[in-house]
């Protein structure tokens, strides 16, 4: 089991003219982490720094953090000690920066950072959560109410769901819940793939 979000949070912090916007997102791969960090990007054209960290992984193996060319370990280093100060993973937070005109001083950023971080990470959803895998599920359309009433009574969580022709759901299932699995391939028709 692991601590991680299951919604996005904002933060903000303002000293001297600066404003620094926080935002937090849960996030299963670093593909995801481009896709926000180039998203802030274009939605704060006017921003001097989009600073960062994220974690990933259910042991915490894989972890960045940038400053984006503030002064070295003035944002990223502090942002990251959020993310262990909260004990996530499956995390990025990012802050994005407006410049005031003041300088702040490396202490300053410091805190600033921070505490940016910490009140996105505040204004979230945190959960527990474990690993899991994913499963592509085929099945007649004679057996999708057999299917769905199992899908609703177990943690899984549908990624994709296809009623056309050939009905499939895409699942996200625990690594623990294999009765899920195994009540699944009881009912007649239905096919399991793992992705």
């Amino acid at each position: 089991m692991f601590r991680t979000l299951s919604t996005s949070g904002e933060g903000f912090y303002k000293e001297k003219g600066s404003k620094f916007l926080g935002y937090a997102y849960p996030c299963s791969g670093t593909d995801q982490v481009k896709i926000h960090l180039d998203r802030l990007r274009k939605e704060n054209p006017g921003c001097v720094h989009v600073c960062y960290a994220y974690c990933l992984g259910s042991k915490k193996e894989a972890y960045r953090y940038s400053d984006d060319g503030e002064p070295s370990n003035s944002a990223g280093a502090p942002i990251y000690g959020q993310i262990k100060s909260f004990d996530l993973t499956n995390v990025l937070v990012a802050v994005v920066r407006y410049y005031g005109g003041t300088n702040l001083g490396v202490g300053g950023l410091i805190n600033a950072y921070r505490t940016a971080a910490k009140e996105a990470f505040e204004n979230a959803k945190i959960i527990e959560d474990e690993d899991r895998n994913q499963i592509e599920v085929h099945f007649t359309y004679e057996a999708m109410p057999f299917v769905m009433n199992v899908v609703k009574a177990s943690d899984c969580k549908i990624l994709e769901q296809d009623f056309n022709e050939n009905p499939k759901l895409i699942l996200s299932i625990p690594v623990s819940n294999s009765e899920l699995i195994h009540a699944l391939e009881k009912i007649e028709s239905v096919m399991i793939d793992n992705l």
